[in-house]
């Protein structure tokens, strides 16, 4: 597995996210605001589509989409997608 198939991963597991609570980028920055948390709507959508964030941007986008599912199985799917698609 390469880099960029773990920067898949988290690019999904979050879009996945707020597609499932119908969050947009802008609400999603308003969400992190609350917490302390300053990021554009532009800056969120860029990360998010390259998959690349900081560990701590990454749990404080799972803290306030309130995600409740993130474990082992869930990424082995998303992997098993990957795969699938690159054949």
């Amino acid at each position: 597995m390469s880099n960029t198939d773990w920067r898949k991963i988290v690019q999904r597991l979050i879009k996945a996210e707020m597609s499932l609570k119908g969050v947009k980028y802008q609400d999603l920055s308003d969400k992190l605001l609350a917490i302390g948390v300053k990021q554009s709507a532009d800056n969120l959508r860029n990360k998010v589509n390259k998959g690349i964030l900081g560990a701590d941007l990454l749990l404080q986008l799972v803290y306030v989409l309130d995600t409740k599912r993130c474990d082992k199985t869930s990424i082995s799917e998303i992997l098993q997608n990957i795969a699938n698609e690159q054949e």
